[in-house]
């Protein structure tokens, strides 16, 4: 049984850990609503810019040889998964989840006869996947270790960009975290390449575009963005899913570092009670020898 030293030095222990989450939690709650507004900003002109490029890639006819690159499909045997995870730890299951997706994604086209190849965003993912047989053909790590910028989602955009254009992969794929809310992260797969055609609701008319440019050099300029624009807007949702998750995980540990406190005072004051008693038994019965 431990004495009361050893009993007092746990509970200082304790107290020094709670410390350091209460802090944690703070700092992501902060972290958090700035991260928030980014994606509150964000999502508005990515899901428009989706809109309307999905809209007039579907009123263009097609051809065998499509009108740009990144609108060109092709059977799909090779496939690229963009894996979008955490640069450290204490955020609960956030990577956990993410991985679990991504093996199964893997398992499953392997399955199909399809090759598929790895992006790891994050360190986390990294260090996973390097010790499995994966084809990993990218990293990307440290991006959420500082601010994160849109030119970090340019440099990740751009090799998506060559793998697709190039014929090296046939579709890209990504994994990350929404945030929905504090408390609800949910696992997405969205296919960001080829983009999507969308075709008219039924019995609604097509839309009508006038181009004071020929559409491939519009899209020339714009499908790139996009593709930008997408990326980054799974960054930031990523981002801002890690905060919510770490300051989740973070206020349950504050919690139950409260209630193990509670839990060792309460040992201590009857290992204290019983060693008082012990002596005043000693004390009383010396006297009555005596």
């Amino acid at each position: 049984m431990p004495n009361v030293l050893d009993l007092r030095r746990r509970i200082r222990s304790v107290k020094s850990t709670q410390q350091i989450t209460r802090a944690m939690k703070m700092v992501a709650a902060a972290r958090l609503r700035r991260a928030q507004e980014r994606v509150i900003s964000a999502r508005p002109y990515a899901d428009q810019m989706l809109a309307v490029l999905s809209s007039v890639a579907a009123r263009i006819e097609r051809t065998e040889q499509p009108i740009h690159p990144l609108l060109a499909e092709r059977p799909v045997k090779k496939l690229l998964l963009v894996l979008i995870t955490s640069d450290r730890g204490l955020a609960g299951a956030f990577s956990a989840n993410l991985i679990r997706a991504a093996q199964y994604y893997l398992s499953s086209h392997r399955g199909q006869g399809r090759e598929a190849f790895l992006i790891a965003g994050g360190r986390k993912g990294r260090d996973f996947f390097r010790r499995r047989p994966v084809s990993m053909i990218g990293e990307y790590v440290k991006f959420f270790g500082r601010r994160l910028e849109f030119s970090h989602a340019q440099e990740l955009a751009a090799r998506i960009i060559e793998l697709y254009t190039n014929e090296s992969v046939d579709a890209a794929d990504f994994i990350y975290n929404e945030s929905k809310s504090v408390m609800t992260q949910r696992v997405r797969v969205e296919r960001f390449l080829p983009v999507k055609r969308l075709e008219p609701g039924k019995g609604e008319p097509p839309i009508d575009y006038i181009y004071e440019q020929p559409p491939a050099e519009i899209f020339k300029a714009l499908l790139p963005h996009y593709v930008e624009t997408e990326v980054y807007r799974a960054l930031v949702e990523s981002q801002a899913a890690e905060f919510a998750a770490r300051m989740t995980a973070m206020d349950a540990a504050t919690n139950n570092a409260r209630e193990l406190i509670d839990t060792l005072t309460l040992h201590l004051n009857r290992v204290r009670q019983a060693a008082i008693t012990k002596e005043i038994i000693e004390i009383v019965s010396g006297a009555s020898a005596e």
